[in-house]
């Protein structure tokens, strides 16, 4: 697999899925620098869109992988891939070589540019992170280096909810820090109105303990007026347990 591709990885949103990285860069390139990020700090903290990927690398990437079969083309990796400027063509291009539904997981911190907006509803799947509600543990959580405000994101996602014909996905990471806070997540939640709430913790290694699934289970029931909630404990539970990861992603439903 090239530099750009990765994968196919089982995911627990998403099923079999071939990851785009759109950005390639040599350690995390991001507008945030999350405190359970399992890349670690942000290396090269960005605000900016540029071009890292022309579409004709892409191109001769995708053509090695014309015959894979996945549930999802999914655009992330070890940056926030709407920094990339040309994220609306390369989902067009992954879209006509392969066939595939295109996902896109965004930090949500450039949901305000009108641009980002337009580009992200040519995907079939967005999924939004909103990891607090308010500004305070925005800024203690994300750690963001943009100057929109939670506020400005939170009405972009809005407006994108409006506008989108697709699945738009929330996703939520709760830590240690923002437990207490379901009530009011809910709320953001509800208002947003998105296709599905993906409740996360981060399981995979890094700066932050996960909350137990007994935390996670409390936190879901504060989520149980609204449609679409998952959480990764629920999803990891529905997992079956065969004898390779061959079987494991056949037997897993596609969304």
């Amino acid at each position: 697999m090239g530099s750009i591709l990765y994968g196919p990885v089982s995911s627990w949103r998403l099923g079999r899925s071939l990851g785009v990285d759109l950005v390639s860069t040599k350690g995390k390139t991001c507008s945030f620098d999350c405190i359970y990020c399992q890349l670690g700090r942000t290396v090269h903290p960005l605000v900016r869109r540029r071009e890292f990927v022309t579409v004709s690398q892409l191109a001769q990437e995708l053509e090695t992988v014309r015959n894979i079969v996945v549930d999802y083309v999914t655009f992330s990796g070890v940056a926030e891939p709407t920094l990339a400027s040309n994220l609306g063509q390369a989902i067009e291009l992954v879209k006509s070589v392969l066939g595939s539904p295109v996902a896109v997981l965004t930090n949500s911190s450039l949901m305000p540019r009108e641009d980002v907006r337009r580009e992200l509803s040519q995907a079939d799947v967005v999924v939004a992170k909103v990891d607090a509600h308010n500004e305070e543990l925005f800024r203690r959580i994300n750690r963001p280096r943009i100057k929109s405000t939670l506020d400005e994101i939170l009405e972009a996602i809005r407006r994108f909810r409006e506008e989108y014909r697709g699945k738009l996905a929330l996703q939520m990471m709760f830590v240690e820090a923002s437990k207490t806070y379901a009530p009011e997540m809910e709320r953001i939640a509800e208002e947003l109105s998105p296709d599905e709430v993906q409740i996360n913790t981060p399981l995979r290694s890094c700066a932050v303990k996960p909350l137990t699934p007994e935390e996670i289970a409390a936190i879901r029931q504060e989520f149980a007026g609204l449609k679409g909630v998952v959480t990764v404990y629920e999803a990891l539970r529905l997992e079956v347990i065969p004898l390779n990861l061959e079987e494991t992603l056949r037997r897993r439903p596609k969304l």
